[in-house]
Order: C-alpha cells, then structure tokens, then sequence
C-alpha cells in the first residue's frame, strides 16, 4: 500500500510547479530502489506509465481495464505453505514494481472500497488513503490542504 500511494503521490505540485520524482534517471532510480527496485530505465519508463494509468482509474478518468496493458505476461501462481495459501507472481524484473503497484490498487478496492482517494483541495495533485472509521477524510495533510481549505471557506463566508 505504501509504494502504491508513494507512486501516485511522485509527481506533486510544488509552489505551482510540477515535481516528478520519475522524470530524471537519477532521481527516479533512487525513487525506484528506495521502493524495492532496480532503477533501470525500463524499469521507471513502466513505472510512470502505471502512475498515469493509476492516476486516471483513481479520479475516475479511466476505466480500470486501462491498467490490463500493466498485467500482460505476469503469472500468478498458488503455494501452500505452512503458512497457509500463498500467491507467487513471476514478472519480468523490469515489470515487477509496477505490477506489484497495480495489484495494491486491486486489493485495496476490492478489501476497502473508496478509501483511496485524491485530496478534495483541486489546487493539489496528491492522493490518500483514509483509514478513518466514518471514511469521511477528504484531504491529503489536513495540515496543509484542510486548513486552507477553511481559511478559504471562512474568507468566503464573511466577505
């Protein structure tokens, strides 16, 4: 769940100024081993194009078949463990951290439905993930977007 968010949050505004964490080899390498990765260009080509796909499913731009492309090829395999059942997913490596991005996003709607989200603040380009127990929360930082998203409110109200 974190490298899904932490995918989906990599491209952020930053004083009105777009900061992609992917963009540059060297930036994006770091990003993509930070998060498990080997950092090849393959790798962090494959990595933005499921960032734009996630990115667009979670708005509600795109349908979620848009991320199918992302799963060709991958292979899911059942294990029985003396844990129990256990699911191994054999990948290209180049593939691996994108689809593992992608199956996150799968499990996250399938076992709680609507909870990630992007932030209610339009200024803001960042998504979350409410762990809330009324599932009421609408922005990323309420530090940073909730509160100006009051202030914006109030000024509203007594002007």
């Amino acid at each position: 769940m974190d490298a899904l968010l932490d995918l989906l949050n990599s491209r952020p505004l930053v004083d009105g100024e777009e900061r992609d964490a992917l963009r540059d080899p060297a930036d994006g390498r770091r990003w993509a081993r930070e998060h498990g990765g080997d950092g090849t260009l393959a790798e962090l080509a494959l990595l933005r194009e499921a960032r734009d796909a996630l990115w667009d499913v979670v708005r509600g731009e795109r349908p979620p078949a848009a991320l199918g492309p992302l799963l060709e090829g991958v292979h899911r395999t059942p294990e029985i463990t003396s844990d129990g059942l256990q699911w191994t997913v054999r990948t290209p490596p180049h593939a691996r951290l994108a689809v593992e991005t992608v199956l996150a996003w799968a499990a996250t709607e399938e076992q709680m439905p609507g909870r990630l989200r992007p932030c209610a603040n339009t200024g803001c380009r960042l998504f979350l993930f409410d762990r809330s127990r009324a599932n009421r929360a609408r922005w990323c930082s309420m530090a940073v977007c909730g509160n100006r998203e009051k202030a914006r409110r109030h000024y509203e109200r007594t002007r």
